[in-house]
């Protein structure tokens, strides 16, 4: 059975179902039980599961992840949630010299199942501390999955299967598209793949790569342009970040012979850098043009009223096929 739901609805039904399912599945995090998390993502599961499982903690995000790591060596599957990602730095160092390295560090005598989920991105009228997309700090370091969702049905499968996972996953979810749409999601549990990334839109022109709230641009974009232009895209939505999946972006670029990467993060060292070294090392001689980067601006995310600039837009994104194609 299908019904529509938020992406926000989605997320908080994985975690429920899980719970539900296996008793070793835990939630810890700033303001998640009563208030039920800064944007409504545990409601209601506190008085479901008890303070045992859905655990108010401390404004201390070094030792929330301090907590969960422990926790998850000893066989509980915690699930942290960080009120926004760039809370996240006073933990960063335990995600990276621990949580990432358990598993090596032990020989693998310990693992470390553990999910720390974020929102994350721009559009929302908030911060800069409340809008950066950073998803290449942790895209860097071994032993780390970094998971995007771009819509409800993805969030909710993808969640599941993070829950699932022997390793720590950052899942990170796109802040604007929390309440933005409603979409048909199974009621029973499944489960959509980490690190295997999903074509969206078949096309013969131009490869677009994006994830989390980009793809709905990309996508807005190659529909537009083909209504207007003629110009066939193929949209794939990457979905994992860490570990790329190489053979569908290969694939896809050996069909096209041409390719953009569209994400809001900062354009330098950001992961589509690392999207065309991956084209160069193993589609170079299909390339009828250079790879295009349509992406945010290397400074903060700005305030409220010149906003919108910084965020990739579908102009932005229909200008930049039309110079691929045209190359």
């Amino acid at each position: 059975m299908k019904r529509k739901l938020t992406m926000i609805q989605a997320i908080t039904e994985a975690m429920d179902q899980k719970m539900a399912e296996d008793s070793r599945t835990m939630l810890l995090g700033e303001d998640i039980g009563v208030n039920g998390g800064v944007f409504r993502a545990t409601e209601n599961l506190l008085q479901k599961y008890g303070q045992n499982r859905v655990v108010d903690t401390p404004l201390a995000e070094s030792g929330i992840i301090g907590a969960a790591i422990g926790l998850a060596m000893n066989g509980m599957i915690p699930v942290v949630e960080i009120q926004f990602l760039a809370f996240i730095y006073p933990g960063f160092e335990q995600i990276v010299s621990h949580a990432a390295r358990m598993r090596y560090r032990t020989r693998g005598h310990y693992n470390v199942p553990l999910v720390v989920r974020t929102p994350y991105g721009a559009g929302i009228r908030g911060p800069e501390l409340h809008a950066e997309s950073v998803e290449s700090f942790f895209a860097h370091v071994p032993g780390l999955k970094v998971v995007v969702p771009s819509n409800p049905y993805e969030a909710k499968g993808l969640l599941i299967a993070a829950m699932e996972d022997p390793d720590p996953v950052i899942f990170l979810e796109p802040t604007k598209l929390y309440r933005a749409f409603k979409e048909e999601v199974p009621e029973e549990m499944y489960r959509e793949p980490i690190g295997k990334a999903k074509v969206v839109r078949e096309g013969n022109d131009l490869s677009i790569f994006a994830w989390g709230a980009m793809l709905r641009v990309a996508d807005d974009a190659a529909k537009q342009i083909e209504r207007e232009q003629g110009i066939s895209c193929e949209v794939v939505d990457l979905r994992t970040i860490y570990p790329l999946d190489r053979d569908t972006i290969v694939s896809s670029v050996k069909k096209t012979g041409r390719a953009m990467v569209v994400h809001e993060a900062h354009k330098t060292m950001g992961v589509g850098a690392e999207i065309i070294s991956v084209i160069n090392d193993e589609a170079l001689i299909y390339l009828k043009a250079p790879v295009k980067r349509v992406t945010g601006f290397d400074v903060p995310v700005p305030q409220f009223s010149i906003e919108d600039d910084y965020m990739p837009t579908p102009s932005r994104v229909m200008n930049g096929i039309l110079e691929t194609v045209t190359y």
